[in-house]
């Protein structure tokens, strides 16, 4: 088959009626993009939206997730209390922190990282990691974005929480 016809071919297929490829067919890939609308693309007010309580509970710190239609991309704003301190644990999604009030450190693997106010951190992937508000009176807050959507629709992420998973 050319690929005037393979081109031709999948032109006249309907959504439901697509070319299942194979890895024999790699060469027969061509970029097609095209617009899928989604559901929405605003998030209003996400703090007053309501804290993700089963997520805040076993972190044991206040979550608020981000609800948009990503399906790589994950964001939620987390916050800790002053002295408060989440469980060590490590996923295989990477994770950017981005601090919006506050002073803490995040102990990554065998490495303490001290953040305050406009600091970005990066959590890589599996890295054992710890978030820690270092102020007994002050809170902390920030954004964490991850690739987690991404691999939850590829079937490999996982998480695990220090003293609960094993």
């Amino acid at each position: 088959m050319s690929k005037l016809e393979i081109t031709k071919e999948t032109k006249n297929t309907t959504d439901t009626e697509k070319k299942q490829f194979s890895s024999k067919d790699f060469h027969q890939t061509f970029a097609r993009p095209s617009f899928v609308k989604t559901s929405h693309v605003i998030h209003k007010n996400v703090e007053n939206a309501g804290e993700h309580n089963q997520f805040s509970e076993e972190r044991k710190h206040p979550v608020f997730f981000v609800d948009l239609p990503s399906k790589n991309v994950s964001m939620t704003i987390g916050g800790l209390l002053p002295g408060q301190k989440t469980h060590k644990h490590r996923h295989t999604y990477e994770t950017i922190l981005y601090v919006l009030e506050g002073k803490g450190s995040t102990l990554v693997e065998d490495e303490i990282v001290e953040w305050e106010a406009g600091d970005a951190v990066y959590i890589p992937s599996w890295a054992w990691h710890q978030h820690q508000n270092l102020s007994d009176s002050e809170s902390a807050k920030y954004i964490a974005c991850e690739n987690a959507p991404q691999l939850q629709n590829l079937g490999v992420a996982l998480r695990e929480e220090e003293g609960r998973d094993f």
